[in-house]
Order: structure tokens, then C-alpha cells, then sequence
């Protein structure tokens, strides 16, 4: 298979997923999906500039990031289910070729669980110095020396926030330092899609956890969407407190101080008022996952933009500035908006027939276009609340 055959299949696989994730209403990993498609989809229009199909791609890539944009704010509608105009031919499929879906609609465990083994370094988590620190030893060290922690380790951590601020990156970096099975789980799919079989589910995702660790192996289990899960509830059905109570049994399991086996329960909500006090006190580690500083955000825009073409004028410093609010997704749908500003007018322009024509850089104008055009997704009166939160709650 060729290079551009694998981005291909790698953008297809990606967006495929993504509207599946998107469909059972798991916004926050349908829009890590996304974002890997049209990752790939941009890298074969940069490689392959001549390629018949780049325009396709290009309409594919925006629609892809509008779905983000639509994702990220308030009253997400999950994806209607005939909804197939974003997906390439090659996704168009059933329930009964994946073999994935009960007959009754209700998805799977294996559905449900993301198992891809993350790829993030502790280098691509720009900022949080605050949040790695605890992380790491609450985590890493005692992964990396058990013999030092006579009294054990914190075996629950949670990541609260505003959305888009890295929560699950954290997860995926520490995933990947101390080379742990992950398996993810969206708290809002397990609502809405395991009642009826969700005990064992649950039951299920904390035994492979534990055998993991039994075979020295460390287990992260992450919850997106923990409110989902762990919320308060005006009304509640049998099952939903079935499953929350099958949730705490496994946690308790796992914070037996007489085991030491490395599973860690690691829990991301942007709703961290909207958890029961049983669950708050189980995550021994509350940490605050704040909007980037100035000085992330100019390393967040060195980071999206290495691998642009910019002009001279383009001050990152200055775009840092303007950025004020912005949250860490914010400002990386910027940088890939400018871009796929200026990759549309290279093929509107007739100029990609041309195999030795290139995109022109991208300039101060384009970034301050897009930034007039877009708002800080995160509002002053959250940032009140989660501060209030984090006063009351704090756990470094």
C-alpha cells in the first residue's frame, strides 16, 4: 500500500469512528476522531498537492471541523443516524457487517471501549505544570518505584475543567509514559446505551483492568463525561442507579490499601459541581485543568504552526495576545482554520493542477480573521465557577 493509500485509509478509518462516537452522543471522543481525520486528510493535500480527489478532501476537512465547532457548544445534538453526507463512500455501513450492535440497538462493550493505544508525549501537553506535577506523582513514580510508597498511592484522579483544555490529553500522556493497557469509556454512552447490561459491562471494564495489572502490566481506566455517570439526578430509573452503584464497588475494589496492583481510575468532567460527594471523595486527586496563560498559548501556536508555511509578519507573540480566553482546542481549530483558509483558495484558484505550485504562507491577516470571526468557547462566569470548585475541593 502506498503512503497515500495509508493517509487515505487512516483519514477514513478516523472519520468513520468519529461519527459512530458521535451518534451514541460521545462528543469528547468523537471530536478526538475527528480531528485525526482531517490531521490526515490536510497531510495528503500537503504531500500530494496534485491529487485528483484534494478537493474532496478540503470540503471533507471544513466539514469535519464544523461538526467540532458544533460539538463544542452548548445543546449538542448528537449526529442523526442517516447523516452520511461528511463520510467518505468507503464508511457507509451497517450494524450487521460490524457485528457490533445488539438487534435491540444497543451497542456493545467492545463498542464502547476505546483500546487504541495512545501516542502523546509528556512534551505535546504544553502548560498545566500544575496538573502534570501532580499527575506524575500520584502515577508515574509509583509505576516507576512501588517500593518507595509504603503507604500506597492514589489509585482515582480527577481532571476538571473547561472543555478543551487537555484533560484527556493528560490521560493519554500518562497513558503512554508508563506504557498502561487504556481503556476509555465515554460516561454518557454508558448511560444511554448499556442499562439493561450495564453492571456487567462495568464489572468487565475493571476486570481487564485488574488482569492487566495482575500480569504487570499498569491499567488506566478512563471516564469522559464523568457527571454523566456520577451526576446528581432529580429522577433516576432502577438501572442508572444500578450501574452508579456497580461503578463504586469497582472503585472501592481498586482502593483496597492492601492491594497494589497499578490501576488507576482517572475521571474528566467540565461539570465537577454536578458530582455526588461518594464520588468526589474517591478521587484522591482533584486537579484543576485551567485555560493556557500568555506564555501557553504562544507555545501552543509554535506547536500547531511548525509544520505551516508562515509569512514574516506572522507575530505568534501577538497571536498569543489576542488569543486572551482562548482554550487549548480553541486555539488549535484557529491555526487549522487559517490553514484551510488558505488550502481552499489554492484550489479555488485553479493553482493545484500545477505539481510544482505551492499554497501561498499564511500571514498575520488570515490568523486575525479567523480570530474576529470566533469566541472563547469557555464564558468569565464558568472560570468563576471552577475556581470556586477547585477552592472548595482542591487535592493536589
Amino acid at each position: 500500500m502506498s503512503a497515500s493509500q495509508e493517509l487515505e485509509k487512516l483519514a477514513t478509518n478516523y472519520a468513520l469512528e468519529a461519527v459512530r462516537l458521535d451518534k451514541q452522543g460521545a462528543k469528547g471522543m468523537a471530536i478526538t476522531m475527528y480531528q485525526k481525520a482531517i490531521e490526515n486528510l490536510l497531510k495528503l493535500v500537503q504531500l500530494y498537492p496534485e491529487y485528483s480527489l484534494n478537493k474532496v478532501y478540503i470540503q471533507r476537512a471544513m466539514a469535519y471541523q464544523e461538526r467540532i465547532r458544533i460539538l463544542q457548544n452548548a445543546g449538542i445534538t448528537p449526529v442523526a443516524h442517516d447523516e452520511t453526507e461528511t463520510q467518505p463512500e468507503t464508511e457507509k455501513t451497517d450494524s450487521t457487517e460490524t457485528g457490533k450492535t445488539t438487534s435491540a440497538g444497543k451497542a456493545s462493550y467492545d463498542e464502547l471501549i476505546v483500546k487504541e493505544k495512545p501516542n502523546v508525549r509528556w512534551e505535546e501537553v504544553v502548560g498545566l505544570e500544575a496538573a502534570k506535577k501532580a499527575i506524575k506523582e500520584a502515577i508515574v513514580y509509583p509505576v516507576q518505584r512501588p517500593d518507595l510508597f509504603p503507604l500506597g498511592w492514589p489509585r482515582g484522579i480527577l481532571l476538571f475543567g473547561p472543555p478543551g483544555c487537555g484533560k484527556t490529553l493528560l490521560a493519554a500522556a500518562v497513558a503512554t509514559e508508563i506504557d498502561a493497557l487504556f481503556l476509555s469509556v465515554d460516561a454518557a454512552s454508558v448511560m444511554s446505551k448499556w442499562l439493561g447490561e450495564a453492571e456487567r459491562n462495568v464489572a468487565k471494564l475493571f476486570r481487564s483492568a485488574r488482569k492487566a495489572a495482575s500480569n504487570g502490566k499498569p491499567a488506566i481506566v478512563f471516564v469522559d463525561e464523568l457527571d454523566s455517570l456520577m451526576g446528581r439526578h432529580s429522577s433516576e430509573v432502577g438501572g442508572e442507579v444500578r450501574v452508579r452503584n456497580q461503578f463504586l464497588k469497582e472503585m472501592d475494589g481498586i482502593l483496597d490499601k492492601g492491594k497494589k496492583l497499578h490501576v488507576y481510575v482517572i475521571g474528566a468532567t467540565n461539570k465537577p459541581w454536578d458530582l455526588d460527594w461518594p464520588f468526589i471523595r474517591r478521587f484522591q486527586k482533584r486537579i484543576l485543568v485551567p485555560l493556557p496563560d500568555h506564555h501557553a498559548r504562544l507555545q501552543m501556536f509554535k506547536l500547531y504552526t511548525s509544520n505551516l508555511s508562515l509569512a514574516p509578519d506572522v507575530d505568534l507573540h501577538e497571536l498569543a495576545r489576542l488569543s486572551e480566553g482562548f482554550s487549548g482546542s480553541d486555539i488549535r481549530d484557529t491555526c487549522q482554520s487559517a490553514h484551510l483558509k488558505v488550502i481552499g483558495e489554492f484550489f479555488e484558484s485553479g493553482q493545484a493542477k500545477n505539481k510544482l505550485a505551492k499554497p501561498r504562507p499564511l500571514t498575520m491577516s488570515d490568523f486575525r480573521q479567523i480570530l474576529e470571526e470566533r469566541k472563547p468557547s469557555v464564558s468569565l462566569n464558568m472560570l468563576a465557577s471552577y475556581n470556586r470548585w477547585f477552592e472548595a475541593f482542591k487535592a493536589l
